[in-house]
């Protein structure tokens, strides 16, 4: 028999049992630990209890068979510029939206943060009522938005637009509080905001991430202080670690607050860097992304950025002229490359991927574990740990 507990859970304590999914016939990776043989209890966007296949109980109406696999927590991405042939910026519309996490919950995302590069002020309000609106309307996915610009250092512009770069000032502020629901991540250099508008923007609830920045520690470690959480794809556009001047690198890697993004591609980040990037941080604070562009999911390598065109090439990303223009990485090569790279047990990588960046978007009381009261998105893995099925608030696919 099942407790009482879950089935005033599942009831709703109502007394009528309410239509339910069960998840069985394999093992539950929970975000912690693996238990063998044990069942996952599903009801409309809700985990309600993990259980083992005797005690499931008959309100259940719908069943998946795991066969022998593993159910594990569904990844979330900070940086996902693009997907199946989509660019967000170029393209800032709700079902541009719809159609970027189609492409990347093929490879086991189910929650992201679109991110929108460098560009006007104007483009900038049309991507975030565009998040505003599928929020409302539930895309499957959306968590929030990431503005990766355009508060960047022009000595550290990779492919962004640096004519387009400003100060942040009071325009920029009210744009970069606007959203009003989810999750708002911006990525700034240090140097271009003062202290004081970081400062507000972290009280507003916006997480601050250093990048694209030739701040040094110094300046790195005061806006720290002032609540800068995240650094945004580590080593890359950033001040490294020297001897006489740790840079942005050596404050991210020493910081035991903080946590950072790395892109486990093997383009962005040698996998000696890697490995020694996450032997310096905290555990839970290195956490996968993939910086993904609009050829992930898509049989056309070629796009455009600004007019220019951008190819993806034996793992790489690039413009014209070289320079690595995001990736084309999707989410499960992250975890199998991370645990590869750094020598990780493999369940470790996929906490890199769900839930470290849960907690790092402050969702980790919702998203990133399979336990009761969590919304009911996760993988189901076959045996070699391929991708069978997917849930997202519930709804399989």
């Amino acid at each position: 028999m099942w407790s009482a507990a879950v089935a005033c859970t599942v009831t709703g304590c109502r007394g009528l049992a309410l239509m339910l999914q069960a998840i069985l016939n394999g093992h539950v990776f929970d975000g912690e630990s693996l238990h063998k043989h044990k069942a996952v209890l599903i009801e409309d966007e809700f985990i309600v209890a993990i259980v083992d296949r005797a005690n499931i109980p008959a309100a259940v109406g719908d069943t998946y068979d795991l066969q022998g696999g593993t159910l594990i927590p569904g990844f979330i991405d900070l940086q996902v510029n693009g997907g199946g042939g989509v660019l967000f910026t170029a393209a800032p519309t709700v079902g541009s939206l719809r159609h970027i996490g189609m492409a990347h919950r093929q490879y086991g995302t189910t929650g992201f943060l679109p991110t929108l590069i460098t560009t006007s002020f104007d483009v900038m309000r049309e991507a975030i009522s565009a998040v505003a609106q599928a929020i409302s309307q539930g895309v499957p996915g959306v968590l929030g938005l990431h503005l990766e610009g355009p508060f960047l250092s022009p000595d550290r512009s990779g492919v962004h637009d640096a004519a387009q770069f400003c100060q942040l000032d009071q325009e920029g502020f009210d744009i970069l509080t606007s959203l009003g629901s989810g999750v708002t991540l911006v990525t700034l250099a240090p140097e271009l905001a003062s202290v004081e508008m970081i400062r507000k923007l972290v009280a507003k609830g916006v997480i601050v991430c250093g990048g694209h920045s030739d701040a040094s520690y110094a300046q790195t470690r005061d806006a720290l202080k002032q609540g800068l959480s995240g650094f945004t794809h580590l080593y890359n556009a950033m001040t490294s670690l020297q001897s006489r001047e740790p840079g942005m690198v050596g404050a991210a890697l020493e910081d035991k607050d903080s946590w950072f993004g790395i892109i486990a591609d093997g383009q962005h980040v040698h996998p000696a860097a890697f490995s020694i990037a996450l032997a310096a941080k905290n555990r839970g604070g290195a956490l996968l992304v993939t910086d993904a562009m609009p050829t992930v999911g898509s049989s056309d390598k070629v796009f455009l950025l600004d007019g220019k065109p951008i190819v993806a090439a034996q793992g790489r990303v690039t413009n014209a002229a070289g320079t690595l223009a995001g990736s084309d990485l999707d989410m499960l090569s992250a975890v199998n490359n991370a645990a590869q790279f750094a020598q990780l047990e493999w369940f470790e990588a996929v906490r890199m991927a769900s839930l470290y960046p849960a907690r790092a978007l402050g969702l980790g009381q919702e998203l990133g574990a399979i336990r009761p009261g969590f919304r009911a998105n996760m993988l189901a893995l076959d045996a070699e740990r391929r991708i069978r099925c997917s849930w997202i608030n519930g709804a399989r696919a």
